[in-house]
């Protein structure tokens, strides 16, 4: 059975720091493209960040910089590291594995959810 479980958020003040786990079961991802997405309310789904299978990352322009998506194949587990975090980056954070990709766009329509992950900061 194929399960993905995010892990890791929480309330965290501006400026503040958390690291998203996203830990795959019933199948292994070393050969999967990974895709981080996030939800404020009201709002559209957005791309936060991909990975792909080499390692190549891709990011969007919000997040760079300040964010780093990384895979460590041997604990079957994606990670997103978010560091100097704003209160507009308070959403649901999703991640998806075996989407599809292409000139630094990720298409998760092909992929598998996780439940999410929620992140708030506040002061």
């Amino acid at each position: 059975q194929v399960q993905l479980v995010e892990s890791g958020g929480g309330l965290v003040q501006p400026g503040g720091s958390l690291r998203l786990s996203c830990a795959a079961s019933g199948f292994t991802l070393d050969y999967y493209a990974i895709g981080w997405f996030r939800q404020a309310p009201g709002k559209q789904r957005e791309l936060v960040a991909f990975i792909i299978s080499s390692g190549r990352r891709n990011y969007a322009d919000s997040m760079k910089g300040r964010f780093t998506i990384s895979r460590d194949n041997a604990k079957n587990t994606a990670f997103l590291q978010m560091n100097s975090l704003k209160p507009e980056d308070t959403a649901v954070y999703y991640c998806n594995v075996g989407g599809r990709y292409w000139s630094g766009t990720y298409d998760p329509d092909f992929g598998s959810w996780g439940q999410g992950t929620q992140v708030t900061v506040s002061s």
